[in-house]
C-alpha cells in the first residue's frame, strides 16, 4: 500500500514539474515576443535550430530547424565570424555577439545575435543558445549617419575634414615611397550670379552636375571632395608634374564643355582651378589646401577658366610673414583702442564749400607712431579680419553722427568685407538699427569690391538706398566713375 502511495505522489510530481516546465516555456515564450526577439538553441552535432519567440522576423519560414538554411542565407562578409564561433574549442562556455544581413524578398534585413556557447567535452562547440533581434532601421540610421560623417550630403563626395585625411595620408605615403602627388582646388566661377538668374535649387543642380563631371573626368585611384559652397578638392595621386595642367585642361573642359539642364532652365558654367605640387611644395594637408587655394585666387583673379599652379617664392614668404606680423598688430590695436578715425572734408568743386567729411582709418601703433590705412588694411584682407576693422569704422562713423547732428560723413567698405553677404547684412542691419542717421550716411566701396563683387555689390546697394544712404564707387579714371544718391 505504501508502494503505491509513493508511486502515486511521485506521478504527480512529475506531473507538477512537468507543467511547471510548460509555464516556464509559455512565460519565455510571452517575454521573447514582447521584446520583438527570436530566441533559439541550436544543436550543433545535429545541425537543428529550435527557434520560439517572435520567429515572424525571420526570411525562411519554412526551414526553421535547418542550420544550414540559416548559415547560407548569411552574407558572406559576415558569415566566418559566425563560422568562429562553431569552429571554437574551448573546454569553457562563452557567450558571443555577431551582426550580420540576411537577403530576402523585401531587400537586405539586418540583424544582431547573441547568446552563449555550450562547450562539449572535448571542447568543441556543443550548442547555442540566445536570441536574434532585426535591427534593420537602426543598421541603416548609423550608415546614414557614418555617411554623412565623411560625405558631403548634397554631392555624394568626399566632405572637407575626409578629403583633408585622405590628403594627409597621400602626403606622407608619397614622402616615404619618394613618389609625387597634386592637389587641386576647383572652384565654379560666380556661382553667385547663377543663383541670382536661376534661383538657389538651379543653383544647387549646378554644384552636383560640375561634381559629377569632375569626378567622371578622373582616375579611379584619384579622390575629390566637396571644400566649400563652390568648390571641389581633387586629389591626383602618383603622377607627374606634366599630367596637373593636363587634368587641369580636362577639368575646366568637362565643365564648359556642354550646358547643364536644370528645373530653371539650362545653365553654362566655367570653373577655375588652382594646384599645388606635392610634398616638394607643401609638408602637410593643411599647407596644401592653403596653398592650392592661392592659386586658385591667383587663377580668378585673371576673370573665368583660368588654372594657376602654386610656385613658392622667397619674396612671397617674406612678405607672408610681414603680412602675419601686420595683422597681429591690427587685432592687438583693437584690444588697446589704438585705432583712431580721422575726418578729411571733402570740398565742392565749384562753391569751394565743405559738402562732407570722409572718416579715414589710422593706427597708433605700439611705439606712439600713427600710421594710415595703407599700412594695415591690405594685410587685414588677406587674413580674413577687415570686417573687424571696416565694423570699427561704421560704428565710430554712426556715433559721431548721433553726436553731430547735422554732420555728413563717409566710410569705405573694404573689396573682401563688400565679398562676404554676411557681414553685408550685418553691415545693413546695423545701419538699419540707426536709422535716424542714415540719410547723413555716405557708404563708399572700393575699386575691387566694385568691379570684382558685383553682383553681392548691387544687392548691397539696393538695400542701402531703402534706408536713404549715398552711395558712391571710387574708380579713378572719371569717364566711368559710378555714382547714386538716395534722398
Amino acid at each position: 500500500m505504501v508502494d503505491v502511495l509513493t508511486a502515486a505522489i511521485q506521478k504527480e510530481h512529475a506531473g507538477l514539474v512537468e507543467l511547471g516546465n510548460a509555464q516556464d516555456s509559455a512565460r519565455l515564450r510571452l517575454a521573447a515576443q514582447a521584446a520583438s526577439v527570436a530566441v533559439f538553441d541550436w544543436q550543433v552535432a545535429d545541425g537543428i535550430i529550435t527557434w520560439d519567440g517572435t520567429t515572424e522576423i525571420l526570411p525562411f519560414q519554412r526551414a526553421l530547424h535547418r542550420a544550414s538554411v540559416f548559415l547560407g542565407a548569411i552574407d558572406r562578409a559576415h558569415r566566418p565570424a559566425q563560422e568562429a564561433v562553431l569552429d571554437t574549442r574551448a573546454r569553457q562556455s562563452t557567450t558571443f555577439a555577431l551582426d550580420f544581413e540576411i537577403a530576402s524578398a523585401m531587400g537586405s534585413l539586418a540583424y544582431h545575435m547573441e547568446g552563449s556557447r555550450i562547450a562539449a567535452a572535448d571542447g568543441g562547440t556543443e550548442r547555442l543558445v540566445g536570441m536574434l533581434r532585426e535591427t534593420t532601421e537602426r543598421t541603416r540610421e548609423i550608415q546614414r549617419l557614418e555617411y554623412l560623417a565623411t560625405r558631403d550630403e548634397l554631392t555624394g563626395h568626399l566632405n572637407r575634414n575626409s578629403l583633408r585625411e585622405e590628403l594627409s595620408l597621400a602626403i606622407e605615403s608619397a614622402k616615404s615611397e619618394s613618389r609625387n602627388c597634386a592637389f587641386l582646388v576647383s572652384s565654379i566661377d560666380r556661382l553667385a550670379m547663377i543663383n541670382d538668374g536661376f534661383g538657389f535649387d538651379a543653383g544647387e543642380e549646378v554644384i552636383v552636375a560640375v561634381g559629377e563631371r569632375l569626378a567622371r573626368s578622373l582616375r579611379t585611384i584619384d579622390v575629390i571632395g566637396r571644400t566649400a559652397g563652390n568648390k571641389f578638392g581633387v586629389l591626383l595621386k602618383n603622377c607627374s608634374e606634366r599630367e596637373v595642367s593636363i587634368v587641369a585642361g580636362r577639368l575646366r573642359a568637362a565643365v564648359r564643355g556642354s550646358g547643364i539642364d536644370t528645373r530653371a532652365g539650362q545653365v553654362f558654367a566655367t570653373c577655375s582651378v588652382g594646384a599645388v605640387w606635392l610634398p616638394s611644395e607643401a609638408a602637410t594637408s593643411q599647407e596644401a589646401m592653403l596653398r592650392a587655394k592661392k592659386a586658385l585666387e591667383r587663377a580668378r583673379a585673371s576673370g573665368r577658366d583660368g588654372f594657376t599652379v602654386y610656385e613658392h617664392s622667397a619674396q612671397r614668404e617674406s612678405a607672408r610673414v610681414r603680412t602675419m606680423a601686420v595683422a597681429d598688430e591690427v587685432v592687438q590695436a583693437l584690444k588697446d583702442n589704438r585705432l583712431k578715425l580721422a575726418y578729411q572734408p571733402i570740398i565742392h568743386a565749384k562753391t569751394r564749400r565743405v559738402i562732407h567729411h570722409q572718416a579715414l582709418l589710422r593706427m597708433q601703433r605700439a611705439d606712439g607712431e600713427l600710421v594710415s590705412a595703407g599700412y594695415f588694411v591690405p594685410s587685414a584682407e588677406q587674413l580674413g579680419i577687415v570686417h573687424l576693422i571696416d565694423r570699427f569704422a561704421l560704428e565710430g562713423v554712426i556715433a559721431k553722427l548721433k553726436a553731430n547732428k547735422t554732420a555728413s560723413l563717409g566710410v569705405n567698405v573694404s573689396g573682401t568685407a563688400a565679398s562676404d553677404p554676411a557681414w553685408l547684412q550685418s553691415f545693413i542691419n546695423h545701419v538699419r538699427d540707426n536709422c535716424e542717421v542714415a540719410g547723413r550716411l555716405i557708404v563708399e566701396l572700393t575699386e575691387t569690391a566694385a568691379l570684382h563683387h558685383f553682383e553681392e555689390n548691387a544687392r548691397f546697394v539696393s538695400q542701402l538706398r531703402e534706408l536713404a544712404c549715398a552711395w558712391r564707387s571710387m574708380i579713378s579714371a572719371p569717364a566711368i566713375r559710378l555714382s547714386a544718391t538716395c534722398n
